[in-house]
């Protein structure tokens, strides 16, 4: 009601995102209409995050052929080895590539800023505000994935510590060059620190992962797949358990299925494999236009037909334009890859156009805009990601390690990179460090992270040690463990958002 009663009452927005003809619209009106078009664009980021984790499965098979010689025999042995280091996937595939429209948004934020003293709110809004919705809505959706009360740990405790400690080293670190070291100032060798701290997460987790002495903690590993992603979770049988939520929602196609459904990879495993490799960009492309199967036509209710004719029809757009993403199999994937990264980076430019004029409509500070809907929005790769890894694999090593990694690439190179541009630029063209107009607000919603935080890596822990694992369990202890991360978000947010209304 606030934001309703802010639009109609806003001075007169005279920008306009496609024709000078938006401007005759009430703003309340305009709103509307901005706010709808930024759904449809999430909805975008979350059809292309399913291509998006198809590809990165592709590379994370990708194997090499390694031949030695038995020195006893002097027979010739060959075998075949992971090119890719788990740890490290899940760090640099997995999490930079889920951050990436976070990344993407605040580093095309930056570009437009270039040329002023003082840094756009709206990238580190969002960073922020994503890191709160990574750590606690993901983490109550992971928690219920598994089924029937079956439990998924972290095998490598070890990995995930280092991993834990680099994600709150990122947020105090933004605390002292915010407060502390230079208060409401960024120099450039603030912003390349920033930068180059990345380099050293991914230095210490590879270390932790091989146990070299000294930088490694002393802490076993568990058993894990051999594989990234394993054809199937044996723990779960999909056949005989398929989820009533795989069944009514619309559209189980390749690359809604992920996003939307829960547990059906019973159908979709089967169908993708033989498939993936003989879609062309025609077959693709007949099948973005195809509203409903014939078997669904026989079978299904009206009700349920149209539903599904409707969704499908919204998605249509995004079918099309995601159809010219090459198979997986080219390149073990990664053209696939780096299409659907190019891909996000236009959704999310559209996303900081539509945010603008959001703002600009309803008199609503870009900041708080950027900590609540675009780091929900943003974040959706990150919670499919992490909702397929808590599925798909056995353990909860990917699908937590997305979440504590995606943390901190979204202030090492989220902030680090966008700020590391204006800094150079004002350093070479003006001998000027970047102001952060913001400082206060931004260091109060640091302040409220660490303390909501520090309560959720709390009942984590607490799960490890009396329930043996940290997703899943006994369903009802499960729900309350998700329910409880969710209010820490909510009590995030409401917080935030009063510092920034000056109500605290």
């Amino acid at each position: 009601m606030a934001n309703i009663n802010m639009a109609n009452t806003a001075p007169k927005c005279d920008t306009y995102l496609l024709v000078n003809g938006e401007t005759l619209l009430p703003n309340g009106v305009r709103a509307f209409i901005y706010s709808v078009a930024l759904a449809y664009c999430f909805i975008g980021l979350s059809a292309i995050t399913g291509r998006f984790f198809k590809s990165m499965e592709n590379i994370m098979k990708h194997s090499r052929e390694v031949v030695t010689v038995d020195p006893h025999t002097n027979s010739t042995i060959v075998k075949h080895e992971k090119v890719w280091n788990y740890t490290i996937a899940d760090i640099t595939l997995l999490a930079f590539g889920t951050s990436f429209p976070q990344i993407s948004l605040a580093t095309i934020d930056a570009i437009r800023n270039l040329g002023r003293l003082t840094a756009g709110g709206l990238g580190p809004g969002t960073l922020v505000g994503s890191a709160a919705f990574d750590l606690f809505p993901i983490h109550a959706v992971c928690v219920v994935m598994p089924r029937a009360g079956s439990k998924k740990k972290i095998s490598d405790l070890g990995v995930w510590l280092v991993e834990l400690f680099w994600s709150f080293w990122a947020y105090i670190w933004l605390y002292i060059i915010l407060e502390v070291w230079t208060p409401k100032v960024i120099t450039l060798w603030e912003a390349l620190l920033t930068v180059l701290q990345y380099g050293l997460l991914l230095l210490h987790a590879y270390a932790q992962d091989k146990r070299w002495p000294y930088v490694s903690i002393p802490l076993a590993r568990g058993d894990r797949p051999e594989d990234w992603v394993p054809a199937e979770d044996t723990s779960v049988d999909y056949d005989n358990n398929y989820d009533e939520i795989g069944e009514t929602v619309p559209g189980q196609t390749e690359d809604i299925v992920d996003i939307f459904s829960v547990h059906s990879y019973s159908n979709e495993g089967k169908d993708v494999e033989e498939s993936s490799t003989s879609l062309t960009v025609k077959n693709r492309q007949e099948d973005a236009v195809t509203l409903e199967s014939s078997e669904s036509r026989k079978t299904d209710s009206v009700c349920l037909r149209f539903v599904r004719i409707t969704w499908n029809l919204i998605i249509a757009p995004w079918k099309l334009l995601f159809s010219f993403v090459p198979p997986y199999e080219i390149a073990h994937g990664w053209f696939a890859f780096i299409c659907s990264l190019i891909f996000i980076s236009g959704i999310a430019y559209g996303v900081t156009k539509l945010t603008d004029q959001i703002s600009c409509v309803t008199g609503v500070s870009p900041y708080v805009i950027a900590f609540t809907a675009l780091a929900a929005g943003t974040s959706w790769p990150d919670l499919v990601a992490s909702k397929i890894a808590a599925e798909r694999q056995i353990t909860a090593d990917s699908a937590i390690a997305n979440i504590t990694c995606s943390n901190s690439v979204n202030i090492y190179l989220g902030i680090g990179v966008p700020w590391l541009v204006d800094t150079m630029y004002n350093f070479f063209v003006y001998q000027k460090p970047l102001y952060i107009d913001n400082a206060a607000d931004l260091s109060f919603s640091l302040l409220v992270f660490f303390a909501t935080s520090f309560g959720c890596i709390t009942v984590l822990v607490l799960r490890r040690v009396i329930l043996g694992a940290e997703l899943g369990g006994p369903r009802l202890w499960a729900w309350v463990t998700s329910v409880y991360f969710m209010i820490l978000w909510v009590v995030f947010v409401v917080l935030s958002s009063l510092r920034i209304s000056r109500v605290i």
